[in-house]
């Protein structure tokens, strides 16, 4: 099988991210340019400045995947860029770079969704790195004829949980993808990020991580908080009621201890916060997953779960998940990319643009947009 290699570039929001990836899943080269210390100061990504900060290292986040890889823009087989959904101004930066690659060097194109990208993570081969760049460059109809291994096949339940989203989609085949449940208001990456600045915890590197860490040090049951929509008997997710009731409770917390914000609580308090708001949280998702695992169990036949997105980095999450899918009468397998690649980087994308191409699926450079909103019930272009 002729293998082939992608360049794949990521700009959606606020890190830029650029890897070359070849089809066989190996990882040959990549770069990632942070904003954390860019955005920490105030308490979220600034379009503006993450926008100004794309465009002054997009080259050279490019440039150092291809020279990690031992490769040139001669030697790269197609180009993969995010163009949505997320920050359109920074979005713009990465798609006008890859148009730009791609018609100079007369490369395929493919205008990557992201959330798809991240569905896709899930279905690389166990990850491998290689220096040893230079493949021989593959024509297009080779491209369309390598679709390879995977590490898990269509369909399967993937529960997508980021800064920005929160799903539960039934994947049938690449651009086919059924919304089973979706928030109703904030992300549960949103509502990390919500309970981080609310306790004054450094959000630089993201309220997740800060969140999972200090909850380590607490008790998950100190702090009684009611799990979201316990009425519902549905897949959708909802976290603006849980963080308001956390933030009722932070506030009698300060009346008690004669402090004026949460902020100033004892680290003994805030861990005790933060342990029971992940708790309650991922019960919710528990609930709801358990729901739609029996919902496709039962008309499609699926036992496979993939967890996908920044937030499936926590630990805890993937212990509680996979207690969830091992525990059924009849166990699921659970795929989760490793930690690193659940969050934004251009491997997903390059990975996301080989699946596309191994199905004959492909864009026009010179006609590509970038899109704030992408729904993503809707199939993508299938233009080759």
């Amino acid at each position: 099988m002729k293998l082939f290699c992608v360049l794949g570039i990521e700009s959606s929001c606020d890190d830029t991210g650029a890897a070359v990836i070849r089809s066989d899943g190996t990882i040959l080269g990549e770069s990632l340019a942070s904003q954390h210390a860019i955005h920490e100061q105030f308490g979220g990504v600034v379009p503006g400045l993450a926008k100004d900060a794309h465009e002054e290292n997009i080259d050279r986040v490019i440039n150092t995947a291809l020279q990690r890889a031992n490769m040139s823009m001669e030697d790269v087989d197609a180009i993969g860029v995010t163009v949505g959904p997320g920050l359109e101004i920074c979005l713009r930066v990465g798609c006008n770079r890859g148009r730009e690659l791609a018609m100079k060097y007369n490369k395929p194109f493919v205008g990557v969704h992201h959330l798809e990208a991240h569905i896709l993570m899930a279905r690389i081969p166990p990850v491998k790195h290689d220096n040893n760049g230079g493949e021989q460059s593959a024509t297009y109809d080779e491209i369309v004829q390598s679709s390879g291994d995977r590490a898990m096949d269509f369909p399967f339940l993937a529960l997508l949980v980021s800064g920005g989203h929160c799903q539960i989609l039934k994947c049938l085949g690449i651009g086919r993808y059924a919304i089973v449940g979706g928030t109703l208001d904030d992300s549960l990456g949103e509502a990390f990020d919500k309970i981080a600045r609310l306790l004054g915890l450094p959000v630089g590197g993201g309220g997740g991580p800060a969140v999972e860490a200090l909850s380590l040090d607490g008790d998950p049951h100190s702090v009684a908080l009611p799990i979201p929509m316990q009425r519902r008997k549905d897949c959708d997710f909802s976290y603006a009621g849980l963080k308001t009731s956390v933030r009722m409770a932070a506030e009698r917390m300060c009346v008690e201890r004669g402090v004026e914000s949460p902020e100033r609580l004892r680290y003994e308090d805030k861990a005790n916060i933060a342990a029971s708001f992940q708790h309650v949280a991922f019960r919710h998702v528990e609930i709801r997953l358990g729901r739609a695992m029996e919902l496709v169990e039962k008309e499609d036949g699926i036992r496979t779960l993939a967890v996908v997105g920044g937030v499936a980095a926590n630990k805890e999450l993937r212990r509680r998940l996979n207690a969830l899918c091992s525990d059924r009468i009849e166990p699921w397998e659970m795929l989760v990319p490793p930690p690193r690649l659940c969050t934004d980087q251009g491997a997903m994308s390059a990975w996301a643009a080989v699946e596309r191409l191994s199905v004959g699926s492909s864009d026009l450079a010179e006609d590509q947009e970038v899109f704030a909103r992408y729904p993503f019930s809707v199939s993508l272009n299938d233009a080759s």
